[in-house]
């Protein structure tokens, strides 16, 4: 298994710094999660650790041994040690058999069917062999790539929001997967995700990134559940409150102020929770939506991350929350700060500790 060191990590394009000064150490076999908003730097820190992309300073060690990213030779040869999912998933037009096998293929391993079929087991996706991977669904599609990845049997695996746009049931399988090949074949994984819960189930450590920078590091009692102040800096739209059940089976939590939030899942008694800014809906107009937690508010702040652009909007005088829109829909609305909004989200989408 592979240890991983990045030290003093800087990556700059054309001018911007997306990636300022990160510095951590992965221990062989251990599950290590990136936290934080789109635009934190978290995939661009896997495709430096999947040597995809070069630093423009600073150094990562495998194993005790500086990574060379001038020598295309080492490049190879460490990647063959590196499994690698990102978020969008790209598959062949062939068969699920050939999509899994494809990296053996190109690594001239020629008795590959059993191992192939025991990855595929693994994911859950036995007997799926022959059918052509773009019939899938996009939660089989998934699976499909993480087998990928696994059947070179990879020292480190790198997972960009791995379950991101799944439904529960694949979330759920694809979770288990990566747990299972954590503990039993003891694979160092390197994960990033926006989901709180994850880092909870998952985790042995959890950075948490905001602007390039890494703002926090621990395991996730040491984050979430300790007093300390600066806990909340870099992780966006999390409340703690009370939470208690309704008579339709989800939840209300009070955070406060006079403030409740409906979520769909059960809990009472104390509870943290966390909304991804890009489930929350903005408009400058009242919102007519199925949501069940909408909200008025003012823009306080405005942050440009390139095609995106993230509002900090002030709830009730007392909650903010970070809502995450397309470029062009700010200039559509016009909005400035001070513009009076509405927000909306689901109560699927607010997630628990």
């Amino acid at each position: 298994m592979l240890k991983v060191e990045v030290k003093n990590l800087f990556k700059e394009y054309s001018g911007r710094q997306v990636l300022k000064g990160i510095t951590f150490s992965v221990q062989k076999g251990e599950f290590f999660v990136l936290l934080g908003p789109n635009g934190s730097g978290k995939t661009t820190l896997l495709k430096i650790l999947d040597l995809l992309e070069e630093p423009t300073s600073g150094e990562v060690w495998l194993n005790g041994e500086p990574v060379d990213y001038s020598s295309s030779k080492e490049r190879v040869m460490l990647r063959r040690r590196i499994g690698m999912v990102f978020q969008q998933t790209v598959l062949f037009n062939m068969s699920v058999l050939d999509n899994v096998a494809y990296p053996l293929k190109v690594r001239g391993e020629r008795n590959f069917e059993q191992k192939v079929k025991s990855v595929l087991e693994l994911v859950q996706l036995k007997g799926f062999e022959r059918k052509n991977a773009l019939t899938l669904s996009g939660g089989e599609a998934q699976r499909v790539a993480i087998a990928q990845a696994l059947v070179t049997e990879p020292e480190l695996l790198l997972l960009d929001e791995p379950t991101a746009n799944l439904d529960p049931k694949n979330a759920s399988i694809v979770e288990e997967v990566i747990s299972h090949i954590n503990r039993e074949k003891e694979i160092t994984i390197i994960m990033t995700t926006h989901n709180v819960s994850q880092v909870e189930n998952l985790a042995d450590r959890v950075a948490i990134l905001d602007g390039g920078r890494m703002e926090l590091l621990g395991t996730f009692q040491e984050i979430f559940r300790s007093p300390s102040p600066n806990k909340n800096l870099a992780m966006d739209n999390i409340f703690h409150g009370v939470s208690r059940i309704t008579n339709e089976g989800t939840s209300i939590i009070d955070i406060g102020d006079g403030m409740h939030i409906e979520a769909a899942f059960k809990r009472v008694g104390n509870v943290t929770i966390h909304v991804p800014p890009e489930d929350i809906i903005l408009s400058k107009y009242p919102l007519i939506s199925s949501a069940r937690n909408t909200f008025e508010g003012t823009i306080t702040q405005i942050t440009d991350i390139g095609h995106i652009v993230r509002l900090r909007v002030k709830v009730m005088s007392s909650k903010d929350f970070i809502v995450q829109v397309t470029k062009r829909s700010f200039n559509e609305m016009q909005l400035n700060i001070g513009s009076k909004v509405y927000i909306a989200f689901k109560a699927s989408s607010v997630q628990a500790n």
